[in-house]
């Protein structure tokens, strides 16, 4: 079968399905499951070096505006009836407010993280201690591994991402690890140079699993691997993707999402999903959103 988009592999119009209306009895059905987050306050985020397309080391972070945001994304998690756990920062790591990744928890097992970048690479004994301290061994990858930026646990199995930071041989530890399946997703656009900022999981029930993502941050045979998988998700727009509102998190009914992908929370809605906007813009200019800022602990 020749490559093909998964719009067009699916026969969805993206326009015309955001002009649903939203199904009453569809929401009913969707049913929250409670989590366990883990944060790290910003209280030294910045942006002192460029290894994204989104960094740019002369722009201004407005750190009081930061606090704000990512305060008002814990006391959302917490008024939906989730545990968020925090992390105390540390000073000289500008980028360890993104927790997610740190690692990736299945089943209270940790797999943690090796990043690509050097100047990221100290956050990594941070977490370790704080995971071991909650109780948890912590394996430590030998590839580079960048947590649930690249590694999203769909409930099946992992969705892992490579092109930019985590390797394949990293897959491949993983699936030892877990003893799960990886099916391993090439990205091929910088600006979405994490899994987590091109896809995420609406829902990792049995029953409903089910995805977002927006196709052409992916290469063609990739696009093939998640149609074939998942022929009910919901397409993203590129400036869907661009407003970071594919990093987003889901309870399985309640979805934490950047307000400004206004056609992605339609379409979420118009499959019975409840949009919870959050902004966290200020966190774009280290290329980071709500899924960033958020590790999930699966026990």
């Amino acid at each position: 079968m020749s490559p093909l988009s998964v719009t067009s592999y699916l026969g969805v119009n993206p326009s015309r399905h955001s002009r649903k209306r939203r199904n009453p009895s569809v929401t009913d059905s969707r049913v929250p499951r409670r989590r366990r987050y883990l944060v790290c306050e910003p209280r030294h985020f910045a942006v002192q070096y460029a290894i994204n397309p989104w960094m740019q080391p002369d722009v201004r972070v407005d750190v009081d505006l930061a606090r704000e945001q990512w305060q008002a994304l814990i006391g959302a998690y917490r008024s939906h009836g989730h545990t968020v756990d925090s992390l105390e920062p540390a000073p000289g790591l500008p980028d360890m407010v993104f927790a997610a990744n740190s690692a990736v928890v299945v089943d209270g097992r940790v797999f943690g993280s090796f990043f690509h970048a050097p100047e990221r690479r100290p956050e990594s004994t941070h977490y370790d201690t704080w995971f071991k301290s909650a109780g948890f061994d912590v394996h430590r990858p030998e590839s580079v591994c960048e947590g649930e930026g690249d590694l999203v646990w769909t409930g099946r199995y992992v969705l892992a991402g490579t092109g930019f930071r985590t390797t394949r041989e990293a897959h491949r530890e993983v699936q030892e690890f877990f003893g799960h399946p990886v099916i391993s997703l090439t990205l091929v656009d910088p600006r979405f140079y994490h899994l987590d900022t091109a896809l995420f999981v609406l829902d990792d029930s049995a029953d409903g699993n089910n995805i977002a993502y927006y196709p052409e941050a992916f290469s063609p045979g990739s696009r093939e691997v998640l149609a074939r998988l998942y022929p009910d998700a919901v397409p993203a727009t590129l400036d869907d993707a661009l407003a970071f509102g594919l990093n987003a998190v889901s309870d399985g009914r309640n979805v934490f999402i950047a307000p400004q992908a206004e056609s992605l929370a339609a379409s979420v809605a118009d499959r019975g999903y409840v949009p919870v906007p959050v902004d966290l813009s200020e966190f774009r200019k280290a290329g980071g959103g709500i899924k960033c800022c958020t590790q999930e602990i699966r026990s």
